[in-house]
């Protein structure tokens, strides 16, 4: 068990027999080139909130998200590649809309949260390539079930959210809600190290190049869902 989005059950029929195998440094392109469709994305919508065009920014964040998280699935479960930029796409317009919201309430808290994503990026890195966390099979397994169960919780807040019923005191600015984001926060940043290590060992077993994309992939879900964790984080803090 591992990243859920990230199935890493290789087998040996999957190793390259011909062609180009995966690699970490093409892995690590795509994801540069995901990273920069994705921004190119959340600009456009920030500069619609900026020049006052509000109902298009709005509709354009929602599709976004809605986009994404459909797209997301798709491509977890059926390894589109073609489908990777136009996920990135759509979650660069709905990071752009709820970033650019949130700098309207809170000023400076988008380069505080991006400064956040990056400073755990690198931590989790050295600390992979440090061999300081070992990213066994009851690793994957603890991650999983916390990431899994976080899911859930999010799945009833959402759900409950309709019906007047909200997951009680995870989105306040209480001790209680910001050591919950502190908790999610934490575990988002351990996926990273799951994320490394399926791109390590894709690469060490010669896997069909095609799952660079897939590696990609699975790290700009995490980056996208730690990004939006700290944001939320910033924005508790303020609220104190």
């Amino acid at each position: 068990m591992s990243n859920p989005i990230l199935n890493d059950n290789f087998g040996e029929q999957e190793r390259v027999l011909q062609g180009e195998p995966m690699t970490v440094n093409g892995t690590l392109q795509i994801t540069l080139f995901l990273g920069v469709l994705l921004v190119a994305a959340a600009a456009f919508v920030w500069s619609r909130f900026t020049l006052g065009y509000t109902d298009i920014a709005t509709s354009l964040t929602f599709g976004g998200a809605i986009a994404g998280f459909i797209l997301g699935l798709i491509v977890a479960f059926t390894r589109t590649k073609f489908l990777v930029p136009v996920y990135a796409v759509c979650e660069g317009l709905f990071l752009g809309g709820i970033s650019a919201t949130m700098e309207a309430s809170y000023p400076g808290i988008v380069s505080q949260a991006v400064v956040g994503t990056f400073a755990a990026l690198f931590s989790m890195l050295i600390l992979y390539r440090a061999n300081l966390i070992k990213c066994n099979d009851k690793f994957r397994s603890v991650i999983f079930i916390a990431t899994a169960s976080i899911a859930v919780i999010y799945l009833v807040d959402i759900i409950g959210h309709f019906f007047g019923y909200a997951v009680p005191m995870i989105n306040t600015s209480t001790n209680f809600g910001i050591g919950f984001s502190l908790v999610v926060i934490l575990i988002a940043a351990l996926n990273l190290i799951i994320d490394f290590d399926f791109i390590e060992r894709g690469a060490q077993r010669m896997l069909p190049k095609d799952y660079e994309w897939y590696g990609a992939f699975g790290l700009m879900v995490t980056l996208v869902w730690l990004y939006l964790e700290i944001l939320r984080l910033l924005a508790k803090m303020k609220e104190r």
